[in-house]
């Protein structure tokens, strides 16, 4: 049953996407950014009723209290392709620090470009960081949610953590508060498989770190609260897979 509602969803998913990618061409070409960010925001809602009502796996979000308006950072555990989707409808107008190379994909990487995504060379160096930088104070003078994924790619929910040095670039930089956020989403969406499991995927936004910190003190701050908020979510997840 697993498999088969799983290839039921990647049929519908990577469908829905075209669709919209296709028909949505004039608001990407004529329109501007804020129509181009509707489009996403009810991509990202279509993508989340099929991955529910196809799949089995619900969307609980914890912490609403801590979830940003305007201008802030947002860094999150990345397991799954799960919340690089399930965000956009969360907040009012977020912007996803994400690599270089997607801006040259067909149609998908103009409309990220179009929406302001926000695009860093990993291989670039201190050049590409002064890059990011500057991409992100512009970002934030319009008054958007950035999120960065901290370990810079999506890791297993095992895997020891890995996070890189650009958030802390960003904090520095943008003097705003960082909006930490745990998950649970890689056991249900795994990350380089096809196969999608039923139960219920945890996103949890937890308290603020205010701007000002020494840059040590805020990433070790940032890893112990993503991560041990992260490992109690997966525990809870599998002694409800186990049930």
């Amino acid at each position: 049953m697993i498999w088969i509602r799983s290839i039921l969803f990647n049929v519908a998913f990577y469908l829905v996407t075209a669709v919209m990618l296709v028909g949505s061409l004039p608001i990407f070409i004529f329109g501007s950014q804020a129509a181009g960010m509707n489009v996403v925001r009810s991509w990202a809602r279509v993508c989340l009723f099929l991955h529910e009502h196809i799949t089995g796996a619900r969307l609980e979000v914890r912490g609403r209290e801590y979830m940003p308006t305007g201008a802030s950072l947002v860094a999150s555990k990345h397991q799954s392709s799960f919340e690089t989707i399930a965000l956009f409808p969360m907040l009012s107008n977020m912007t996803i620090v994400m690599k270089q190379s997607i801006r040259s994909l067909p149609l998908f990487g103009p409309y990220t470009v179009k929406t302001g995504m926000i695009h860093v060379d990993r291989e670039g160096g201190a050049a590409a960081l002064r890059a990011l930088s500057a991409r992100a104070r512009e970002e934030i003078a319009k008054n958007r949610e950035i999120v960065v994924f901290p370990e810079g790619t999506r890791r297993p929910v095992d895997a020891p953590p890995d996070y890189q040095g650009g958030v802390g670039l960003l904090y520095r930089s943008l003097n705003v508060a960082v909006v930490p956020v745990a998950l649970n989403s890689g056991l249900y969406w795994p990350r380089r498989s096809l196969l999608h499991y039923p139960g219920t995927i945890v996103i949890e936004f937890l308290p603020p770190i205010p701007p000002g910190l020494d840059t040590r003190t805020f990433l070790t701050r940032l890893q112990d609260t993503i991560e041990t908020a992260s490992n109690r979510l997966a525990a809870e997840g599998r002694a409800a897979q186990r049930r």
